[in-house]
């Protein structure tokens, strides 16, 4: 159920999410639920804007990025960003057994699982990391700026889960 309800530009409650709104239907035709319902306030929905482009630039690897988001997800148990990061996961080329695998926190590859394992214990239990951890994932040929950009993207999926559970933002029913 629809908590809070997504506003059209005219809508909006402010001048600055009128103009955000406005921009982003004149590039795209349109804005998708999850953003129309952050224009109630114009703060969160610039900062989500600003922090999801900045996040599009890490060195993460784009099919790594999405598993790495897939475990957040079924983590945080945001069913509207599992079905939107299994179909991103699918468009990165990842098998049905890659995509299981990462909602299940881990992957074939050990280089690929240190990271998927340590970006969730960022968001359940970041002060058990220590310097072992940041050791391994160094030892697995990690930078310092992958390492450094996890923290961004586990940032980044805590923001859009929770906000669609504080909503009720569901995925449409399968046909």
């Amino acid at each position: 159920m629809r908590r809070l309800q997504p506003l059209d530009p005219q809508q909006a409650p402010d001048q600055k999410s009128r103009e955000i709104l406005g921009d982003i239907v004149a590039r795209r035709g349109g804005v998708g639920d999850m953003v129309a319902t952050m224009a109630h306030s114009p703060a969160l929905l610039q900062g989500y804007l600003d922090f999801s482009r900045a996040i599009k630039r890490v060195k993460i690897p784009r099919p790594l990025s999405e598993k790495i988001s897939l475990a957040l997800q079924e983590w945080i148990g945001c069913s509207m960003c599992l079905s939107a990061h299994t179909k991103a996961a699918r468009a990165a080329g990842l098998s049905e057994a890659d995509i299981e695998l990462a909602r299940q926190g881990t992957s074939t590859d050990a280089r690929e699982a240190a990271l998927i394992g340590v970006a969730v214990r960022v968001l359940a239990e970041p002060s058990s990391l220590t310097d072992a951890d940041v050791a391994e994932l160094r030892a697995h040929g990690w930078s310092d700026r992958v390492i450094a950009e996890i923290v961004g993207l586990v940032s980044l999926n805590l923001l859009t889960g929770a906000f669609n559970l504080l909503i009720g933002l569901e995925p449409e029913p399968a046909d």
